[in-house]
């Protein structure tokens, strides 16, 4: 495989790992503290850019609403959910297959390639002058290459980009045992707040500055801008960006022997083998598997509520009466809160281990914030309630993510189950979107989300026991007849989460 050397290939030879990974030993945990930093700074920022470019995208939407593009287009409520909902369909269609192929496609080319695509649909928006041409440019951005078939064109879908970065826990799942992950996790996910925040500040500015300017309204100039943004920068990415433990890439130069080797161990101590074969067996597994199910139905709760808050924040503040550049200044407040606490709350699961009760803790904030946006009339109180539930839904994205990819191990197990949470999970919250046709108060919207947010919340409890329940069996059962055959005849990958070895985080 290029960039490997000998050493490298030494260590992989002597840790082929078909059963339960060796502890580090004391020599490898000095050396670890170093190694971390080092892999924190390559692989997080060039992540985090990914994430914040993506999701710049996914909420330009709701600042060119207040910005005169329903109006210049014509935009009924409905029209304007439908143009908001469409995004999501390519998710459920194309995320489980860009899982899968992360590790054969190599993710610097498929999350780069995947940022040159959204940029490019992105600046083609300004082109549009309908409704139809709304919800056309927010489906085709034209055609490209289909990745794994060179040779092969497709029409491919602005969602279809960014299902290929949804794998991004995944990814991480590579290099960080599960101790690690929601931190991590957490500091490329709360660039989605960033993004969030920096947007309504290029929005100001743009309303500002540039309203009229080439005969434009404002919202045409946000959708240019931050389409040329993720197109150049998708280069540094695909260049940059190492590709799997096993294949550092040009930033194998900055480790030496011994981390090359520890990277590869503590890649297997997260139960990854290294292996990118798919077995369609497993993905069955993972549909007939009820905690898969449990674990749906918390992420698609959360999407529905979080989906709908990102998307008509801007419209739900214009409606306090504030003026569209005021809106978009106090959108930076909202997602600066929510910043805050995905740090705080995956560093809380991360060292307590306790992903289920965070999720729950964070499901009560949500509910206050929510009684608060359905109960008060005045804008302080109501922004008060926009402020802690983006504090609460935000944060238990990640955790709910980094606990779906903690439960599941092996390739095919754990990609097929990340894959299609998330996608489901975005399937379910287009009904969000069709929720918002009320406004501008949006009652409908709120009290469904948070009949949501309750059913989340019995989803996340059941799974807590559930998990704890499986581990006390297991421990029974680890040294018994059946576990010592499945130890030497069989293998992680081949497996799943029924690695005898193997205890579930609750």
């Amino acid at each position: 495989m290029e960039g490997k050397d000998v050493a490298l290939e030494t260590v992989e030879k002597a840790e082929a790992p078909t059963g339960t990974p060796a502890a580090l030993t004391e020599e490898e945990l000095q050396l670890q503290r170093k190694l971390k930093w080092k892999m924190d700074l390559i692989i997080l920022p060039l992540l985090s850019t990914v994430y914040f470019f993506a999701q710049m995208g996914r909420s330009d939407l709701g600042n060119a609403k207040i910005m005169g593009m329903d109006k210049e287009l014509g935009l009924s409520p409905g029209q304007y959910s439908n143009a908001a909902s469409i995004f999501q369909v390519g998710y459920l269609l194309f995320q489980l297959p860009a899982t899968l192929l992360v590790r054969k496609t190599g993710p610097p080319y498929q999350f780069g390639g995947a940022m040159f695509g959204w940029g490019l649909v992105t600046i083609c928006t300004v082109a549009i002058h309908s409704y139809g041409s709304l919800m056309v440019i927010r489906v085709f951005i034209g055609t490209i290459h289909k990745l794994g078939r060179p040779k092969t064109e497709t029409l491919m879908t602005s969602q279809v980009c960014e299902a290929f970065v949804q794998g991004s826990v995944f990814y991480l799942s590579f290099w960080y045992p599960y101790n690690e992950l929601a931190s991590r996790g957490a500091i490329y996910f709360s660039t989605a707040a960033l993004a969030g925040a920096f947007n309504g500040l290029i929005a100001y500015a743009v309303q500002k500055d540039l309203g009229g300017v080439n005969s434009w309204q404002p919202w045409r100039w946000l959708f240019l801008i931050e389409g040329v943004l993720p197109m150049g920068w998708a280069f540094v990415v695909i260049l940059f960006l190492p590709s799997t433990p096993e294949n550092l890439k040009l930033v194998g130069r900055f480790f030496t022997a011994d981390e090359k080797h520890l990277i590869i161990k503590r890649s297997r101590l997260a139960y990854n083998t290294g292996e990118s074969k798919i077995r369609p067996k497993l993905i069955l597994r993972v549909l007939l598997d009820p905690k898969f199910w449990l674990l749906v139905c918390i992420e698609s709760a959360t999407l529905f509520c979080l989906t709908s808050f990102s998307n008509f924040l801007p419209a739900i503040l214009h409606g306090f009466g504030w003026s569209t550049v005021k809106s978009q200044l106090m959108t930076v407040i909202v997602y600066a809160c929510s910043f805050v606490t995905i740090i705080f709350w995956a560093r809380v699961s991360d060292k307590t281990g306790r992903r289920g009760v965070v999720i729950i803790i964070n499901l009560f904030i949500a509910i206050v914030g929510y009684v608060l946006l359905l109960t008060l009339k005045g804008p302080s109180g109501r922004f008060a309630g926009c402020c802690i539930l983006a504090m609460a839904l935000y944060p238990n994205i990640v955790v709910n993510l980094t606990w779906s990819a903690s439960i599941n191990i092996g390739y095919t197990y754990r990609a097929s189950a990340t894959a299609l949470i998330n996608s489901i999970g975005q399937a379910v919250s287009i009904a969000a979107n069709q929720a918002y046709v009320d406004p501008p108060y949006y009652h409908k919207g709120i009290g469904a989300s948070l009949g949501m947010i309750g059913f989340a919340m019995v989803m996340a409890t059941t799974l807590l026991f559930t998990l704890k329940w499986e581990n006390a069996k297991r421990k029974r059962e680890q040294f018994s007849e059946e576990s010592e055959r499945i130890r030497r005849t069989q293998t992680i990958d081949e497996v799943g989460n029924k690695w005898p070895d193997y205890f579930f985080s609750y």
